[in-house]
């Protein structure tokens, strides 16, 4: 598809992420529809972008060429995509579903299935970037699928994204995506325990990330979390309850292929304790907490 071709698009979910990834769709100049389970929230979106409010999924992708969605986790994604009322239910064969969710390859694998039984194409799409990526379209996407397909949509995905890749076939999208979490994870809880030993150590933590930075040390989440993580602050970004969904999918796929998580296994349970402190909605970088209020 070209990237300067207008297209009938569906946008399924409108949270944090999906409300500003379909708003780049329509300021591409996509004719966008959007369903969210909250109408007022689809109300809010077509007020502010223009398009339409769909009443179902089904009732969004009816006429789409493209349909996105981004949900909350795998009972959401079977639902909206292939329950009564959804998605497919609305598709006419040759067109394309894009799964945005982070959800189980178990769960790509059966939507893919489903939807090639309809003639439609179907792509696991992932994102990693968290709220602000998605607002200054600039997530990176991880997708699986048939290649073709991905042809078709990689330049429509292209609005929301700085990089959209093809890992394989479907799942893979789902499957890259836990490896992202898995990384960070284990980047954080370190991150963590470096900025509560520097203060335990009487040193100045800010200066300490300044110098590290510029070493091996660097990372993503040192330069974006760091200085907020010694101020404290926890009231942005990726919540803990999110985290933990993301974990107990990669644990749940590493139980089956045999693969051994024993950091992730270790963070997913300090994140436990997080959420029993009353950090459910703080953003991750909050296990720093744990240390400092032993």
């Amino acid at each position: 598809m070209s990237e300067t071709t207008a297209r009938d698009v569906a946008f399924l979910g409108l949270g944090v992420m999906g409300y500003p990834m379909a708003g780049h769709l329509a300021h591409a100049g996509h004719r966008v529809t959007v369903y969210n389970r909250n109408a007022d929230k689809a109300q809010q979106w077509v007020a502010a972008y223009g398009g339409r409010r769909a009443a179902s999924p089904a009732e969004a992708a009816a006429g789409a060429e493209l349909v996105m969605m981004c949900v909350g986790n795998d009972d959401d994604v079977r639902a909206v995509a292939a329950g009564a009322q959804g998605a497919l239910a609305g598709m006419a064969k040759g067109t394309i579903l894009v799964d945005h969710t982070t959800a189980s390859a178990v769960v790509a694998r059966e939507v893919h299935a489903a939807a090639a039984a309809r003639g439609v194409g179907f792509l696991d799409a992932p994102v990693s970037g968290g709220q602000a990526g998605a607002e200054n379209g600039k997530l990176t996407v991880m997708v699986g699928g048939d290649a073709a397909t991905f042809a078709r949509a990689e330049a429509v995905m292209a609005h929301y994204a700085r990089a959209v890749t093809l890992l394989g076939g479907p799942g893979s999208g789902q499957l890259t995506k836990m490896v992202n979490q898995i990384c960070i994870a284990g980047l954080v809880e370190a991150l963590a325990e470096g900025i509560a030993f520097a203060e335990r150590a009487g040193l100045d933590a800010e200066r300490v990330l300044d110098v590290i930075s510029k070493g091996a040390a660097q990372s993503w989440q040192m330069e974006n979390r760091g200085k907020t993580m010694v101020a404290d602050k926890f009231d942005f970004g990726f919540a803990v309850d999110w985290m933990r969904k993301d974990l107990g999918i990669c644990l749940d796929e590493a139980r089956r292929n045999g693969a051994a998580l024993p950091v992730t296994a270790v963070v997913d349970q300090l994140y436990s304790r997080v959420q029993a402190r009353g950090g459910a909605r703080w953003d991750t970088s909050s296990l720093i907490r744990l240390l400092r209020d032993r």
